[in-house]
């Protein structure tokens, strides 16, 4: 197959990585080969291999890059009251899972293929960003302002719903973002038994 874009790194590579995200997030990890991302690219598919060691290695780093840029974005104020930091919280993820949905769905659909070492990586990675999110928690018990029975466990399932809108939410439907972030913020505030707005 010839080549039909410049090898130029700056554009082949970040292209490859864009392609693969894409194609791993609609058909799966497993179902996608190397020759199908190198024809998406429009390269020989022996030109993916200067940027990448393999299809783990590149599910690996499509992962450790979502989790990177989700860790350097979030800005937690541990001085600001726990609940206003909850609301910041939900704010954030709804907006990432919403801007980044194909990164959002190999975290969490795709941590099956990942090789031993790589799969602890990504898992440290989460386990940082839902820190942020335990560390809120914890402080609204502490505060008086949440009542949780088991802090660990309601991380775990705000985690999943604040997620789980990347299933169904459509940016020109019936909630705008705004109304969405205030129902969302409402419906975690309950979940935690913090009083109403």
């Amino acid at each position: 197959m010839a080549r039909t874009l410049g090898s130029r790194a700056e554009v082949t590579g970040p292209l490859i990585r864009a392609v693969a995200l894409r194609l791993f997030a609609r058909h799966g990890y497993a179902a996608v080969s190397m020759r199908q991302i190198a024809a998406e690219v429009g390269v020989q598919v022996g030109t993916i291999y200067a940027y990448t060691e393999d299809k783990q290695a590149l599910l690996a780093d499509l992962l450790s890059t979502h989790m990177e840029m989700i860790l350097a974005a979030w800005r937690d104020d541990s001085q600001a009251p726990p609940l206003t930091r909850l609301d910041r919280f939900v704010d954030f993820h709804i907006d990432m899972s919403l801007d980044h949905p194909d990164g959002v769905f190999l975290s969490y659909m795709e941590l099956r293929n990942l090789s031993p070492d790589n799969l602890a990586l990504i898992t440290g990675l989460r386990r940082r960003y839902e820190r942020g999110l335990q560390a809120i928690l914890d402080a609204g018990v502490v505060s008086g302002q949440m009542r949780i029975e088991d802090t660990r466990l309601t991380r775990m399932a705000l985690i999943g719903m604040l997620t789980s809108v990347t299933n169904w939410y459509r940016d020109g439907g019936r909630l705008d973002r705004d109304q969405l972030h205030h129902y969302y913020r409402g419906l975690v505030r309950g979940a935690v038994g913090a009083a109403e707005r």
